[in-house]
């Protein structure tokens, strides 16, 4: 594939392990969009998802989304699109932001076969351009991204190849790449610790222009009212949102100021329940929900906890997720 050009535009791409985020220090550094992280699974939803992307289309960003895709059959690809849709319509759905709706899909839990995963990566493309309106971009990995066939390389393709020498390989679905995430362990103004970095193949002009027809009406300031994408002619919510309703006193300075101290304390605490899979797990979990792919040992949707990928690692170690 191309390499990385002077003049190309810059970005990056974020989630709960960023924490508090300076978005105008961001912005300021030099970056010019980004892709936050909205759900993950069927019920996941990232803890700092609406407050990134308020903070961020405040301080001028171009805003996108991805989904942290799990599915290992059509069903549940399905499920998971609706619920990434479900989950977006809370920040006034994907037409609200710049940039389209992301399917990361970067590994393999259920050891599908090429034809299953195309299978399920379609499933899951279809399903929520329909429910957003918006054809969605795939992310995935360099050496991942010979598992995709041609029939998918109408969408456009962010790649991860963490290299200052190498461009990312040509795949059968791709031989250009329209975002490169290049490093993991980027630098950037107004985020503690690493961070991805991203670049788009043109300017930040030709990046608002690729994108504007797909999302033409960017209104952040008035969200629409989430619904139930499975079943809209049903009044209970299963993913009911977490913005207050309308109307109402403002909150004054110390109200304010409580409120964000109490948020904190709850994320610090649902983070710690909801722990994706770590890397010294990633091969434990991976053997243990291909042990029996139809009937899993157990889900991680919701993330889990350091005790369990480590009780989970300690049981790989000793054979038992061998058949």
């Amino acid at each position: 594939m191309q390499n990385r050009t002077p003049g190309n535009t810059q970005g990056i791409d974020v989630s709960r392990y960023q924490g508090n985020i300076d978005w105008a220090k961001v912005k300021a550094s030099g970056m010019t969009f980004v892709f936050i992280k909205a759900t993950e699974g069927r019920t996941y939803i990232d803890p700092n998802f609406q407050k990134n992307v308020n903070d961020a289309l405040t301080a001028g960003m171009m805003v996108g989304t991805y989904h942290f895709f799990r599915g290992t059959t059509v069903e549940i690809a399905r499920a998971e699109a609706a619920h990434y849709a479900n989950t977006l319509n809370q920040i006034g759905g994907a037409k609200a932001l710049q940039l389209p709706p992301v399917m990361d899909y970067e590994n393999n839990p259920g050891n599908l076969s090429r034809a299953q995963m195309n299978t399920v990566a379609k499933a899951f493309l279809t399903e929520i351009q329909r429910l957003t309106g918006v054809k969605p971009i795939i992310y995935t990995g360099n050496s991942f991204a010979s598992n995709f066939d041609a029939s998918l390389g109408s969408y456009d393709l962010w790649v991860a190849r963490y290299s200052t020498t190498r461009v990312p390989d040509a795949q059968p679905a791709w031989k250009r790449w329209t975002f490169w995430q290049y490093t993991d362990s980027g630098k950037v103004n107004g985020i503690s610790g690493n961070v991805d970095m991203n670049e788009f193949e043109g300017s930040a002009a030709q990046l608002r222009a690729r994108y504007a027809a797909a999302t033409p009406n960017p209104n952040p300031t008035n969200p629409t009212e989430p619904t139930n994408p499975t079943n809209p002619g049903n009044p209970s919510n299963p993913n009911p949102p977490t913005v207050p309703p309308k109307g109402g006193e403002p909150m004054t300075a110390e109200e304010k100021a409580a409120f964000d101290a109490l948020k904190a304390q709850v994320d610090r605490l649902q983070a710690r329940q909801q722990m994706e899979v770590p890397v010294w797990a990633k091969a434990a979990v991976d053997a243990a929900l291909a042990y029996d792919a139809k009937n899993p040992l157990f889900s991680i949707d919701n993330g889990a906890s350091y005790d369990f990928y480590r009780f989970i690692t300690v049981m790989h170690r000793r054979g038992l997720f061998k058949k």
